[in-house]
């Protein structure tokens, strides 16, 4: 098991009560998709997952060997470099290229080596279908090109879990299934994949485990 909450209680920054007795699970390899309108906690569940808003209360909240009511700020980072994350408006460094975006996070994930480093740059690319892009500046790319680089960012230290959040909200729908299809593809090789959407219909076409954010609870509709 890589992710295990029971009895979670997830409130906003300003203290409201967003969702209460969230029971999820996520082992490896598994395709999870958290659905449910806006404001009914997705993101915010998401943002418990990486340490970025505290859990209230819980009976258990463990990602990896993280207890995340007692996890400590420093672990926190330690804790980052074992997800991939991945947001719906990509958070691309604008101003350098594609390379350069993809060596700052491994320069500053402990990656020394300038020959390791060009090469795990050319693998995750070759991964997302985007070889031969390195020297391209993130504003001459299409939105869904963009995209690929983000999943391409979130793969280079071989993450256990990919959290995505709304990642084909700015998408046409065939982009948005080529996007969904490369997350397929990652769940395939043993990595846990974790979106939240909006798109009922990819739904249908990658079919997944399907938690849903209603009236304060998680309920999960095929586990």
């Amino acid at each position: 098991m890589l992710i295990e909450y029971k009895n979670v209680k997830v409130s906003h920054d300003d203290g409201e009560e967003v969702l209460n007795g969230i029971d999820f699970k996520a082992s490896a390899g598994e395709f999870i998709y958290i659905i449910g309108k806006v404001g009914s906690g997705k993101s915010s569940f998401l943002r418990t997952l990486y340490g970025e808003l505290e859990i209230d209360e819980a009976d258990k909240a463990q990602v990896f060997d993280y207890d995340m009511m007692k996890i400590r700020h420093k672990e926190i980072q330690q804790l980052r470099r074992e997800l991939g994350i991945i947001f719906q408006d990509f958070k691309l460094l604008t101003d350098r290229s594609v390379s350069k975006n993809l060596e700052f996070v491994l320069k500053a994930t402990g990656w020394k080596k300038s020959e390791d480093i060009g090469k795990r740059i050319k693998e995750v690319l070759h991964t997302v279908k985007m070889d031969g892009v390195e020297d391209k500046m993130p504003h001459e790319l299409s939105g869904g090109e963009q995209q690929r680089i983000a999943i391409a960012r979130s793969l280079l230290n071989s993450p256990k879990v990919i959290l995505a959040d709304e990642p084909t909200g700015n998408l046409d729908p065939d982009t948005a299934e080529q996007i969904i299809g490369l997350f397929r593809d990652c769940s395939a090789t043993g990595t846990a994949v974790i979106i939240t959407t909006h798109n009922m219909s990819l739904l249908e076409k990658f079919p997944g485990i399907v938690y849903e954010c209603v009236d304060g609870k998680m309920i999960v509709h095929n586990a």
